[in-house]
């Protein structure tokens, strides 16, 4: 009777311990979900009198969104976390990051390579002839190429 008793009590802890640990599996599989924008502010090739001496696109900055946790698993070393004022919680979602690089296609692989996929995108046409104020600085021919395109990913 006392070895049928010992019995039950290892099959419970077995129970248990596999239940615990589908458990911790379930919040593991839990925190690999997500989803990340993906920003980026660029300028088409422009030249006056159709000479083009500029790059194609130029990017100035990839702005990154999601839960912050999940942006530094995939981005690492690459994501700049200088303009998010909240350090230290990571369940949280931000908006403002950006990453260190100019090379959407070098986010793109990233992302792909952590088992996330495209699920939207959006974006903006050329600015057209808007002559509206202009910052000090801002070339008049390069703000009428500007545009903005944004990329959903999702990791399930």
């Amino acid at each position: 009777m006392v070895a049928k008793d010992r019995a039950q009590r290892e099959i419970l802890e077995i129970i248990s311990k596999k239940g615990s640990t589908a458990a911790a599996a379930a919040a593991a599989a839990a925190s690999r979900r997500g989803h990340i924008t993906v920003g980026y502010r660029g300028s088409f090739a422009f030249g006056r009198e159709g000479l083009s001496d500029v790059k194609f696109r130029k990017l100035s900055r990839i702005l990154v969104c999601g839960r912050v946790a999940l942006c530094r698993d995939v981005f690492g070393e690459t994501l700049n976390e200088s303009r998010d004022p909240d350090h230290g919680m990571s369940e949280r979602y931000t908006s403002r990051f950006f990453l260190k690089h100019s090379s959407i296609e070098q986010a793109f692989d990233a992302l792909q390579e952590q088992g996330f996929r495209l699920v939207a995108s959006c974006g903006s046409g050329t600015a057209g002839g808007n002559t509206a104020e202009l910052k000090p600085g801002v070339d008049l021919e390069e703000n009428r190429w500007n545009h903005y395109n944004e990329f959903v990913f999702v990791r399930d």
